[in-house]
Formats: C-alpha cells, structure tokens, sequence
C-alpha cells in the first residue's frame, strides 16, 4: 500500500483539467474595483475566458483585449497597447487600475509591456489624463508555461507588489487572500473572522460576483477590493493565504519586504482545516475562539458523523481540478474514512514534491494513492476504461462531466468552473458550512445514484 506522486507520462495533453495563465490573472483583475484589464493577445484570450466566468457565475464581466491580428504577430503590437490604454480610460472615467495582461503571443514575439507602461505613464498619461488616477500594472502570464491556478498567483502578487505601502503605524488588521473561490466561500471567511472580532482585509472581495437583478437595469457584476484595500496590506500585522498556490506568493512578497508575518495554508476545508484556521488567526491576532463557532463546529461534527460511518466510509474517489482543493478535499475524504485513490493536478508545478501536504498523504495512506502532475482528463478516463479502476465517486469541475456521465459513475460538482448545475458559486466549500455542505452533497449524490440504479438494498445493507 502507497501514495505515489508521478508526472502523467504522455508528452501531448488530452482535454486539460486547467486553461491557461491568463485566465488566472483575469480573474484577479476582476476582483479589484474600478479596475478593467487589457489581455494583450488575440481576441479569444479574452473571449473565451469572459464567457467561462459568465457560465460560472452567470454574470457579465468586463475585460479589454488589444485584439492582435496576424501582422500584429510579425511585426510587433505595442501600438495595440498603447491605443487600448486610450480608448478604455476615455471610454470609462471610473477606471483607475489597468493590468496589462500577456498572452503566449506577445510572450513569445517579445513584446517589452514593461517599456510601454513606463511610456505611457511619461507620456500619455501626463499629457492627457493629468487629472486622473491611473496604474498601469504589467503582468506576465505567457499560456505556454503553468496554468491559471499560477496566473492567478502572480496576478495577486503583482497586484499587491504594486500598492503595498508601508505609512506610519500597524494598521490592526490581517491580510487574507482567499484564493480562486466563490462568493460563498467569501461570506463563509468573513463570518468567521466576524465572530472572532477580527479585522481583515480580504483580497478579493469577490461577494458581489453574486449580483442582483435591479428595477434600474442590470448589473456589471466587479469585486470590491480598492485601492485602499491593496495598499494597506504593507502595514498590516499579518497575512493568511488560504491557498499555497493562489497567493502564497504574494504572502512571501510582504513578508520579505514589508517583514509582516506570513502564514500559508492549509486551505480550510474539512473541520481539521477549518480548526487550524482559526488557530491560526488566534495566534496572529490574540484573539480568542468563541464559543459560537465552537457551537458551529459542533453542528458540522454532528451532521458529518451521521454521515460517515455508514454512507460514505471505504467509498473509493477520484478528484481532480486545482491543486489547493483537490488535496484539502481528499484530506477531508480521509477524516470521513473515504479512500481518495486518485488525485488529478493539472500543471507542471514541479514544487508539488515538496508541499508539506502530499509528504503526509505518502507518509499515512494505508491504501494504493496515485497523485498525478501535469494531468488531463485521459489520465482518469483511461484507468476507469483501460485499468479497471473502481469508484464510487468523482469530485471535480464541470468540464470533466462526460466521463462519470460515460461510465456511470456518481459525481458531485466542485471548483471552477461550475455550469451544469445551478447556485454552486452561492455555497461555501470551506469552513465548517462548507464541511457540512460537501458532506452532505456527496451522501445525496449516492444515494441520488443508488435510486437511479434501483439498488433497493444498497451495498453497505443499511436497510
């Protein structure tokens, strides 16, 4: 019996698990109010992204594209730039944030952001928009490298390396940065620090990508995390990143610089991560843990408990998805006695050896574990196809619902992105809500799944 990691070993990718960087850093930007980002590269680099986050979230969200066409491929497309730049602050006065976002193109043509942006802030921005805020922030997120989970952390470490200041006193507060999550995880983190009477400034404010529909018209759905936010992480007591790989890098950023200490991870699903969480903020802060969320936990413990022994202990699962969520639910998956036999990570990070994490799951799994690097959906499909590999249930996005779908195999929807199923983005997977949530979500799916398959006497012969 073993946990291995391994590296899928196809050089060719077959329906990836992840799109790419850009994605990642798109998805910051939209967190960040009166802010709009130009995604240098062709029109589907944004295209396509906007329309993923609207299936998810089922909003509209506004991103820019300098729109590079075939000559602009050859010959260079910093004009596209520097028009672009022009055309969105003159077409939108509120905006005062403008990422400059690359592409595998403009990557790999060479094209200097960093050159622009110093001369359009000499220039440009001088000579017309004097009266104006405006940053321009270069981010460097070529496709063919990573992912949109480290997209997503360079975005939120440039971001922050951008603003953070350092003025006069500590400012009482912790920084959180959540990581690629939804608004529900959002409102379940805010709760919790809530109650433990904690000041905190959460990048990113992402509850109102759950937009209302209003008599006045609707709503372009934005994050609500200013500019003030973003510079007062530099006088803050302390960073918590929920995520190691969606924003540890820019906690490492203020601890270096700004000498705040840093704490990051584990991500806070299950009730184990969830207790260290808040340990974790009582140690930061000296603040107590009150008996309410003892009461809560409490709630969870039970709900789980009714759940575990019976219906969901020894079921085998595969997840896959981003790296965070797929070892904090097969951490989760093991504390209700489950076997996570398969876990699916979709990019060649190659730090995934060292992450404290999977050292444990090598160290303590008691039954056959594969952890699979830089995987696709082949990976799972040929061992449920080719293998014989046995589950009783799937944990993952939606673009991977055709194999469980194929296979006849129950699957519970998580991560991002969400389509086929309605308000995922509303409920939190972490914290204790998210606990009894997920709990509860994969007992239903078996038993949805038993029915369906007329198993009147159900396998583990609890009736």
């Amino acid at each position: 019996m073993s946990c291995e990691l391994k590296s899928k070993d196809r050089a060719g990718v077959i329906n990836p698990i992840f799109t790419c960087q850009p994605a990642g850093a798109q998805f910051v930007s939209i967190g960040v109010k009166d802010c709009i980002g130009i995604v240098h590269g062709g029109q589907g680099c944004v295209m396509f992204v906007r329309l993923i986050f609207s299936q998810h979230f089922k909003e509209s969200f506004e991103l820019a594209s300098s729109s590079l066409h075939e000559d602009a491929a050859v010959f260079g497309a910093l004009h596209r730039v520097e028009q672009g730049v022009d055309v969105l602050l003159m077409r939108y006065p509120h905006v005062k944030v403008v990422p400059i976002i690359t592409t595998c193109s403009t990557e790999i043509i060479g094209d200097d952001i960093d050159g622009v942006i110093l001369k359009l802030n000499n220039g440009l921005l001088k000579e017309k928009y004097a009266d104006r805020e405006v940053h321009l922030i270069s981010i460097h997120t070529p496709s063919f490298v990573g992912s949109m989970i480290s997209g997503y952390d360079i975005a939120v470490k440039d971001f922050v390396s951008h603003f953070a200041q350092k003025e006069g006193m500590v400012n009482g507060k912790i920084n959180v940065i959540t990581g690629w999550v939804n608004p529900g995880d959002v409102t379940e983190v805010k709760s919790l620090l809530k109650e433990m009477q904690v000041e905190a400034t959460v990048l990113f404010e992402i509850e109102t990508f759950d937009s209302p529909m209003m008599p006045d018209g609707n709503h372009i759905s934005h994050g609500e995390t200013t500019i003030d936010d973003l510079r007062s992480t530099g006088n803050a007591i302390g960073t918590i990143a929920l995520n190691r790989y969606e924003g540890g890098k820019a906690a490492l950023y203020l601890e270096k610089e700004f000498d705040i200490p840093a704490i990051i991870g584990p991500t806070p699903i299950g009730i184990r991560n969830t207790d260290t969480f808040l340990q974790n903020i009582k140690k930061m802060t000296g603040k107590p843990i009150p008996e309410s969320l003892v009461r809560k936990r409490g709630i969870a413990v039970d709900a789980i408990t009714d759940l575990t022994h019976m219906f969901l202990a020894g079921k085998k699962v595969a997840i896959y998805g981003s790296p965070d969520l797929v070892i904090g639910l097969a951490q989760f998956c093991l504390d209700m006695e489950m076997l996570p036999v398969l876990l699916l990570l979709g990019d060649d990070n190659t730090s995934y050896a060292s992450d404290p994490r999977i050292r444990e799951l090598k160290e303590n799994v008691e039954f056959n574990m594969e952890i699979i690097t830089n995987a696709d959906f082949w990976e799972l499909e040929t061992r449920i196809k080719n293998d014989g590999l046995e589950l009783d249930l799937i944990l993952g996005h939606s673009k991977g619902r055709f194999i469980p779908i194929d296979y006849n195999i129950p699957m519970v929807r998580v991560g991002f992105p969400v389509y086929d199923r309605a308000g995922h983005y509303r409920y939190p997977v972490v914290g204790y809500a998210g606990a009894t949530w997920l709990a509860e979500q994969m007992a239903n799916t078996l038993f949805t799944d038993m029915e369906y398959k007329h198993n009147k006497e159900w396998v583990l012969g609890v009736w």
